[in-house]
């Protein structure tokens, strides 16, 4: 998605040559004839970067300036002075704002003032987020990601951390199910009561019903005492069943009354004990399948599947891995490490069949293994160091099988509308083709923008 900039000026005919400047540049622009226009835009559209006159009408350019960074600190501001102004503009940036732009100024001038202050700002956000990440300051602690999928998570998890309802988290192995579950725990009305992790595909299936459920003493032979099960030690907190796809059949019904009552009657027991508790479960398994095989309950499967959250696999947001590679660096002292861009590519390229967990066991043998402080494409294992490097300018990989170029050109389209907001011209310009071409294709493949007609 391209950067949002905001530009608020009195002078209407500024205000276009800004605007067509800025877009020609992939920038996505919105105006504002005053400061407090402008300032109600901003709240709207949170931009990256605010252009301001000085000296307007109403509401001064300093005011726009102080409001701007009340709201969020991180926001880049440019104001514009004329010339013979200069006291003012450094009064200005005295007070927060990134540079100044003296009227008239030209559009190189414009181009290289504007992109170094998403330089910095960019800079400054991801610093923010990795700050949050290692100070576990956020209520996803150790969920490290930027991209457009684990935003989506993200906003999954903050819309039902404080509910009652029930939760199943799906993905591959190693794609963090477990912290994610404790991410909703931690976002909870539950989040200083217990938190209970049971893998059901790790316990034997003769021990399971009563790690489960407890027992009683006299229930079987070595029963000596009564036993709280993990449902019982979660009570008024939160239990977390990792692998659910994989408990026997023969328990299916006891856990379906565990959410519909919950009720626990322990193994040996006569009478049945009320809990509270929210119940998260995750699985790697494909539960329809199993449905589909007898091998699960299908209501239990709906009464598990309330809030579904879909965990991608990491070579599905490759974007993340720089991100999560400085985590780990910083998780184990290793701040100073870098890579080269070789080795990030090769790394991004690699298909990560264990997911998180494998880049992570990846970078702590390469950080105990290292010659240096920089680690290149020769000391990467052998099977990512053998993957092929991409092709310069390279995107496609297409299937043994052939692919539909209709298809290819509308995906491509697509793409280009999504990574620009929607804005035609910066997406045409991404494209490298004229805005009417796009259109065209638009009209072609029936593409409208969500939510219009």
């Amino acid at each position: 998605m391209p950067p949002k900039i905001l530009i608020i000026d009195d002078d209407s005919s500024l205000r276009r040559v800004l605007e067509y400047n800025l877009e020609q540049e992939g920038y996505h622009v919105y105006t504002a004839e005053d400061g407090a226009a402008g300032l109600r835009l901003f709240e709207e559209r949170s931009p990256q970067l605010v252009i301001t006159d000085l000296k307007m009408p109403g509401m001064t350019g300093f005011e726009v300036l102080s409001a701007v960074k009340e709201r969020a600190p991180a926001t880049v501001v440019i104001v514009l002075t004329a010339f013979g102004a200069i006291d003012t503009a450094v009064e200005a940036m005295k007070l927060g704002a990134f540079h100044y732009l003296t009227k008239p100024f030209n559009r190189e001038e414009l181009k290289i003032t504007v992109l170094k202050g998403l330089q910095l700002q960019g800079l400054s956000e991801e610093n923010r987020l990795l700050k949050e990440e290692l100070s576990g300051r956020t209520e996803f602690n150790s969920i490290v990601g930027t991209s457009r999928a684990m935003e989506g998570v993200f906003s999954v998890v903050r819309k039902v951390a404080d509910t009652e309802a029930t939760v199943l988290i799906t993905g591959e192995s190693g794609t963090g199910k477990e912290l994610v579950a404790r991410a909703i725990h931690s976002g909870s009305s539950r989040r200083e009561a217990p938190f209970i992790a049971v893998n059901c595909a790790a316990i034997p299936k003769d021990l399971l019903e009563s790690e489960l459920f407890g027992h009683v003493k006299g229930a079987f032979t070595g029963a000596i005492r009564d036993k709280e099960g993990k449902f019982q030690l979660a009570d008024g907190g939160t239990i977390f069943l990792d692998e659910v796809g994989d408990l026997p059949l023969e328990l299916q019904p006891k856990l379906l009354r565990v959410l519909q009552e919950r009720v626990v009657e322990p193994v040996g027991g006569t009478s049945l004990q009320k809990i509270d508790l929210r119940v998260v479960a995750a699985t790697n398994a494909d539960v329809e399948r199993s449905i589909a095989e007898g091998k699960f309950r299908e209501d239990l499967y709906y009464r598990l599947c309330v809030i579904p959250i879909q965990l991608p696999p990491l070579r599905e947001r490759a974007e993340d891995i720089p991100l999560l590679i400085r985590y780990f660096c910083a998780k184990f002292g290793a701040e100073g490490v870098s890579f080269t861009k070789e080795a990030l590519a090769r790394l991004k390229e690699y298909a990560w069949p264990g997911n998180v967990r494998e880049l992570e066991n990846t970078v702590e043998r390469l950080l105990i293994m290292r010659e240096g402080d920089q680690i290149g494409v020769d000391e990467l294992p052998g099977k990512i160091s053998a993957v092929p490097p991409p092709a310069e300018g390279g995107v496609l990989r297409l299937p043994a099988g052939g692919y539909s170029l209709e298809q290819l050109e509308m995906e491509a389209v697509m793409e280009a509308l999504n990574r620009c907001d929607w804005n035609q011209t910066a997406a045409a310009r991404f494209l490298r083709i004229p805005r009417h071409t796009l259109i065209y294709r638009m009209e072609k493949y029936s593409i409208v923008q969500p939510g219009r007609k």
